[in-house]
């Protein structure tokens, strides 16, 4: 059922982990301070200091998506955070909730810190490039910069919020 699910939506031709792996070509490498200029505008960062968005950027990896490719799958396991640099996506919450996302929007930050399945699907609208944090280096980061779990936590806070302020309405 899982294969036939994936060449129904596309994914077939998608394989995140081999884009992970071979990530490491001319095609892929963003200089340090372009990375850096993409993660201060992304919310849980944009307080962090020069050094400590440097170590976010020293993390993380580039890939390239094309368009219809599926990112996360609502249940899976995946330990995965993504930025995006280029491109649209689109998170699908539920059957009827949808939200677009763009450049500087992020998602995988709850699967990131809390090991658990994912709690939507996200499929690239576009051709996307991403920047991509796994979870062993972003625990790591975390212990040697704890302000961002702090902002990490306002974050999501404000999140859960909008979700309530959605479900009361």
């Amino acid at each position: 059922m899982e294969l036939l699910n994936r060449m129904l939506d596309g994914s077939m031709l998608f394989d995140l982990k081999e884009a992970l792996a071979s990530a490491s070509g001319p095609a892929f490498r963003l200089a340090s301070d372009e990375k850096i200029r993409h993660l201060q505008r992304v919310p849980i960062f944009e307080e962090c200091t020069r050094k400590q968005l440097r170590a976010v950027a020293d993390i993380s990896k580039v890939i390239e998506v094309p368009a219809l490719a599926v990112l996360t799958r609502q249940g899976a396991r995946e330990d995965q955070f993504f930025v995006i640099i280029d491109g649209t996506a689109t998170v699908k919450l539920s059957a009827r909730k949808r939200v677009r996302l763009g450049p500087g929007d992020f998602f995988g930050e709850m699967s990131l810190l809390d090991g658990e399945p994912r709690s939507a699907t996200v499929r690239a609208e576009t051709d996307l490039r991403l920047l991509v944090i796994d979870r062993p280096h972003f625990w790591e980061l975390l212990r040697e910069v704890p302000e961002l779990t702090q902002r990490m936590l306002v974050t999501l806070s404000r999140r859960v919020r909008e979700l309530e302020k959605g479900l009361n309405a």
